[in-house]
């Protein structure tokens, strides 16, 4: 089938679903097996290619999930409670993140099963640094159960897709009482066409998604204990709006400012380098530096890109990674970040600029 007409399906299917994903609470990820090939960020590049679709023991679904849940005991409550047990959820701005108290080291086997018995596969499991990322996955959930499905769709299953593809990046962050901090950030791809023809199609990246963060943390939350009518209570509390960033100068160096204290800096940023998909090697909250590695694309080709394909570009088009440090200072409710090289010195370069661009974009 070729790409218009395939296309020309997935909105046509999309089309008939009367009601949101999450609105319907309606996710069931499968591993994208089939389908074009998507572009893995050139940041990514100790991922392998050739098995981050092979699926250990098969796929289980989040409704199959969902169903053995629903068996336990609930205890409905009328208030948005924002601590269960020793499970609580917080927010900023259009993020939230786990606070639970236990040490990492007990919650990094039941995070790691939860993300299998959703559905994913791993392309990244780091327990030291408490990193965890999944493949690209596709909600099948957001394709229509419609006539047309249901009578061919079992059998030609692989003309359905929802031209949409997501992936998401788990971190653990001990915290000084003993307990842990775990953030779920999101990524997502779209397939376009590439040409008025509408003959050919590629795969972009497209915004993530906080709603879709919050649906898995609030999932993750019941893995840990909570029952269901908490978990829905807990992350429905309303959230607060969070001070936009800016980008300036500091001693001739791009920066961004952000008018937060540095536990919420801090925070902010490593959600907005897990989303943006750098690759965080090393990281020390004490100093405030993030230990990343970053591929400046080929100058050769950027003027054939647009922004978002020189930053996810790879193989020929892209240079080897360079390793930087991302840097949180702050002063009172005043915060700034800068890009430092390998050696700490301040950074200037357009690579610079580039990466404090794509920082600060995150946290508007």
């Amino acid at each position: 089938m070729n790409p218009s007409t395939r296309i020309g399906l997935i909105g046509l299917a999309l089309s008939l679903s009367a009601c949101s994903v999450l609105e319907n609470d309606k996710i069931d990820y499968k591993s994208a097996t089939k389908g074009a090939t998507l572009e893995v960020p050139p940041d990514l590049t100790q991922l392998s290619r050739d098995t981050r679709y092979t699926v250990p023991g098969g796929v289980v679904s989040a409704a199959a999930f969902e169903a053995g849940r629903a068996q336990q005991p609930s205890h409905a409550t009328g208030a948005a409670p924002k601590a269960i047990g020793d499970v609580r959820i917080e927010r900023d701005g259009n993020q939230r993140w786990l606070v639970v108290a236990r040490p990492a080291d007990q919650l990094w086997e039941p995070v790691r099963d939860f993300w299998l018995e959703s559905g994913f596969v791993y392309t990244l499991e780091n327990r030291d640094l408490g990193l965890l990322e999944t493949d690209w996955a596709e909600n099948r959930a957001k394709l229509p159960q419609d006539i047309i499905r249901s009578t061919i769709g079992k059998v030609f299953d692989s003309l359905y897709s929802t031209g949409e593809r997501d992936k998401f990046r788990t971190r653990l962050e001990r915290r000084a009482d003993g307990g842990t901090e775990i953030y779920v950030s999101h990524r997502g791809m779209i397939e376009v066409f590439s040409n008025s023809q509408k003959d050919q199609t590629v795969w972009q990246p497209r915004p993530a998604d906080p709603e879709l963060e919050t649906e898995f943390l609030r999932r993750m939350m019941v893995k840990l204990g909570v029952s269901e009518e908490q978990s829905r209570a807990a992350a429905a509390a309303p959230v607060p709006v969070t001070p936009s960033a800016r980008i300036t100068q500091v001693g001739g160096a791009p920066a961004v400012q952000i008018a937060e204290p540095f536990d919420r800096a801090w925070r902010r940023v490593g959600v907005a380098l897990d989303r943006t998909g750098f690759t965080v090697e090393d990281r020390d909250r004490s100093q405030g530096v993030y230990f990343v590695r970053y591929v400046e694309p080929n100058a050769d080709k950027q003027d054939k890109k647009g922004f978002f394909g020189k930053l996810f570009s790879r193989g020929k088009d892209a240079a080897p990674p360079v390793k930087y440090r991302i840097v949180v200072r702050s002063e009172g409710e005043l915060s700034t970040v800068s890009v430092l090289n390998a050696a700490g010195a301040p950074e200037s370069s357009a690579t610079a600029e580039r990466i404090v661009r794509v920082i600060a974009d995150d946290l508007k």
